[in-house]
């Protein structure tokens, strides 16, 4: 009986081991969780587990978030604010290209981001660097908006626009009006759409207002060309900076994005031509390799709860759960009655059409407005 007795409690205590182990049971206070391995909170034992490892890390990395881009300042603060852990932001005025390309340049050091947050062509693109990894909310993200694993998940959007200082240029009623005279040395773009994603959308924008489509991207091409040509394109990437030193008036560039310019420049404006509507959403996909593997699955569980989702709508930018918030009342009614009003029918495009239009310029941009 004692033997029998003894054995029973090795074998409860053993699986006591094994229960605390595969929960991310703790020890001296730090979660056991293995938060890169984790596709979910629950890998991590749930979200306290979560913030526990997360916290232990104590730090994120972040890449590409301008402070005034969809509002990413305000959201960064109430990250550190709600978990305190230190958030790195490295090049903010990057492109999403840049991004990825910081993963791989460095891979293997502390300094790596953790997160990116990219153009759907480029999170098409570089799948092979992202761990799976699907949020709380997973359910309220539509099934065209998200890797079925979580490689990616697409996080807000908008409408593509050409927002403009009307006291230095005149006003924009078409896409055709920028070849004017009075646009000389006036015209961007807010990056080189050959690496940025915003930046091919507004050549995709060009395209459609001129009689091409998502299918054929050449004459938005053509387009730049003939800005080139006038000299009113202006070979400069249009950032908040340039447009407060009017130094790019006019900027093709998400509706939400250009709005901020407002403060910075009285009575700027922003047209969306409703015959070339261009929609767009953008991604967040972790780095396999996150040298802060937790904190990188806390911030995605920030971004996509109803708080973060709130932010990036004060923002302007239209949160990819805002239905399912609406839906269920959780949504900021105001901001999201100050949303950009457009009028016409939106155009999203599909991922080959993102892919076979990068491809195109890849291969004829620089020629174009050379």
């Amino acid at each position: 009986m004692k033997l029998r007795t003894s054995i029973g409690r090795l074998a409860l205590v053993v699986v006591a081991l094994v229960v605390v182990a595969a929960c991310g049971g703790t020890s001296g206070g730090t979660s056991s969780c293995n938060a890169k391995a984790a596709k979910s909170a629950a890998d991590c034992g749930g979200m306290d587990a979560l913030v526990t490892a997360a916290k232990a890390e104590g730090k994120l990395n972040v890449i590409a978030l301008p402070p005034d881009w969809a509002n990413y300042g305000a959201i960064i603060s109430g990250f550190k604010a709600k978990y305190g852990i230190d958030v790195t932001s490295a090049n903010p005025n990057g492109s999403s290209q840049q991004e990825v390309d910081a993963i791989t340049q460095q891979a293997g050091t502390s300094s790596a981001p953790d997160v990116v947050d990219v153009g759907l062509k480029v999170a098409l693109a570089n799948t092979a660097l992202f761990a799976p990894y699907k949020v709380t909310t997973w359910g309220d993200i539509l099934d065209g908006q998200k890797e079925a694993t979580g490689l990616w998940f697409q996080d807000y959007g908008g409408f593509m626009g050409i927002g403009y200082d009307p006291s230095k240029v005149p006003a924009i009623n078409s896409v055709a009006d920028l070849l004017g005279s009075g646009f000389k040395g006036k015209v961007a773009l807010a990056g080189d759409p050959t690496q940025s994603n915003q930046a091919l959308n507004g050549v995709i924008m060009a395209a459609v207002a001129n009689g091409g489509s998502l299918d054929d991207v050449s004459k938005g091409v053509d387009f730049f060309h003939q800005l080139k040509v006038a000299n009113n394109f202006v070979p400069v990437i249009g950032t908040a900076a340039t447009v407060k030193a009017g130094q790019t008036p006019v900027l093709f560039e998400w509706d939400y994005l250009s709005t901020s310019h407002g403060k910075d420049v009285s009575g700027w404006k922003i047209f969306v031509p409703s015959n070339a509507v261009i929609g767009g959403y953008y991604a967040q996909a972790i780095n396999k390799e996150a040298p802060h593997p937790a904190a990188a699955r806390l911030w995605e569980e920030y971004l996509y709860s109803d708080e973060g989702q709130n932010l990036w709508l004060k923002g302007g930018a239209r949160p990819v759960r805002q239905a399912a918030m609406e839906k269920s009342g959780k949504i900021d009614a105001t901001a999201a009655a100050a949303l950009p009003k457009v009028t016409g029918t939106p155009q999203f495009p599909t991922d080959a059409q993102s892919t076979k239009a990068g491809a195109y310029l890849s291969a004829n941009w620089s020629k174009a407005i050379g």
